[in-house]
């Protein structure tokens, strides 16, 4: 069975894939003149602004979510993983994508906003089903996407944010410091297993209290805890930068020099820095793969590339600010190792002898700063996390219910998506997630293959979008989304909201 899932795996992620985010990325670049960087006061402006409604949350909160959704433990793990393959240099190449990217979240989430619709309660729903059957009219596909978040993001993903919360607070327990000896047996378990299953059920009993608010309740908790987590760790990266001030400057040369090739001992891998870096993009900032859309197309805008507008800043948040923090951290210490490019060989660069690539490189970092502290501060930050991205996992998780629902107000099957996702919570933190990984991926692979694909067949929209605010800002006015001017079929929402709108004045 492992071989199995692990074959199918390495064909969804192929390089065929990363291949096609970064070609989408290049093309809705040009295709949008580049908006990610023309449009960035915008994006900066709109992301403060915005107004909340009974049915939809503000242009910040749903920022929130979907950065909550992004934010998970790869954006610790995961950049510390891409040094350690692909050298320094994969840092340059994620930001190359980070860029890139920004355009592409910009045309999901505005597909978002355009064809979302209301449900039975009357709360915003939208994602990559909804525009997928309203925009390419093949309810096949829409379902098929829908059924691969719902597994993907309801019941194997959060198994595995679950297993690193409790893994970081073993590590930061070890030798006793803040648990006790992890030796012994508590209620027929080995210590370290009867905490992590303690953990799991503590993690469960958080996040029921958040998900069973409903989407506002999972909005408030993502408005107030994203900032504060990225803020916390980024502020401790430039702490480590400061104190270690006068490797700052070798750090920059060898970031650039190493991803074109040009340093001494990391010019050999180039190849994988960009690899790496492209691939670590991909995974953090999770432009194209239709994540984002979700959050996206709750909040309550007068225009859709309000939005969009958003939604590409969100992933400058997370690739340029977030994930660069981790490497400045890591880098800046010198606590890190980079492997060989040869099978077998010596590695390139050891900064931290007999630690494996991960969590670890961060938590090393720390400890260069505040000695005996930095495995309980890695393990907080990872702690919120992963927290909040099982919070968006159930988000995405429910909506794709609602869409399978037909919108219709079906509780028993939100109650068990609940119990379903509280329960894998637990399940993970006591066991292995290796499978759980390899299933996950596989659905979040799915997710992107089956997106990427409709947006750049659907595009047009969000690209009339662009071009009709653009036009009506430089016309003095707050944009509003009128789709029958524009030729836009199928925006129910805002053809009903431009009809209620006349009919009041």
């Amino acid at each position: 069975m492992e071989e199995v899932v692990s074959f199918i795996n390495g064909i969804i992620w192929s390089k065929a894939l990363i291949f096609l985010c970064l070609a989408a990325g290049l093309y809705f670049s040009a295709r949008t003149r580049f908006m990610q960087i023309r449009g960035f006061v915008e994006m900066c402006r709109l992301t403060v602004q915005g107004e909340k409604s009974d049915a939809g949350v503000s242009s910040f909160q749903a920022l929130a979510m979907s950065m909550a959704g992004r934010m998970g433990i790869g954006n610790i793990a995961g950049v510390a993983t891409a040094i350690a393959f692909g050298g320094p240099g994969a840092i340059f190449w994620m930001w190359v994508m980070g860029f890139l990217g920004a355009s592409t979240s910009y045309v999901e989430c505005t597909l978002a906003q355009i064809y979302k619709t209301k449900d039975a309660e009357g709360r915003y729903r939208g994602g990559p089903a909804y525009y997928i059957e309203k925009a390419m009219g093949l309810k096949w596909y829409a379902l098929a996407f829908a059924v691969a978040t719902i597994i993907a993001a309801g019941f194997l993903m959060p198994g595995v944010q679950a297993n690193a919360i409790a893994d970081s607070i073993i590590n930061a327990c070890r030798g006793g410091a803040l648990c006790g000896p992890l030796d012994g047996q508590f209620m027929g378990l080995e210590s370290v297993q009867a905490l992590k299953l303690g953990i799991g059920i503590v993690v469960a009993l958080l996040l029921a209290v958040v998900i069973f608010g409903g989407v506002k309740r999972i909005a408030n908790f993502a408005e107030v805890v994203v900032p504060f987590m990225a803020a916390a760790f980024i502020l401790m990266a430039i702490v480590i930068m400061i104190i270690n001030y006068d490797r700052v400057p070798d750090m920059f040369r060898t970031v650039f020099s190493s991803a074109f090739g040009a340093h001494a001992a990391f010019g050999a891998m180039m190849g994988l820095a960009v690899e790496w870096g492209v691939k670590r993009g991909i995974y953090a900032n999770e432009a194209g793969q239709g994540t984002g859309p979700h959050a996206a197309a709750a909040s309550e805008v007068s225009h859709p590339a309000k939005q969009g507008y958003v939604q590409a800043f969100a992933i400058y948040f997370d690739t340029m600010m977030v994930c660069t923090a981790t490497a400045f951290l890591i880098l800046a210490a010198g606590t890190y190792n980079v492997y060989s490019p040869v099978p077998g060989g010596a590695p390139v660069f050891a900064g931290l002898a007999g630690v494996a690539e991960g969590a670890g490189y961060a938590q090393a970092a720390v400890e260069t700063v505040i000695p005996g502290f930095g495995a309980a501060f890695v393990a907080i930050a990872i702690f919120f996390f992963a927290f909040t991205t099982i919070m968006a996992y159930y988000y995405m998780a429910e909506t794709n219910l609602t869409y399978v629902n037909n919108n219709a107000k079906r509780p028993l099957t939100v109650l068990l998506l609940r119990l379903g996702i509280i329960g894998m919570v637990i399940f993970g933190a006591f066991h292995n997630a290796g499978m759980a990984w390899a299933l996950g991926d596989i659905g979040v692979g799915l997710m992107a293959w089956l997106n990427i694909i409709a947006i750049l067949i659907v595009q047009k929209p969000a690209m009339l979008a662009l071009r009709d605010y653009e036009r009506q800002k430089k016309l003095g006015l707050d944009p509003t989304f009128d789709p029958d001017a524009l030729g836009i079929k199928n925006a129910d929402f805002w053809r009903t909201r431009k009809l209620e709108l006349s009919r009041s004045e």
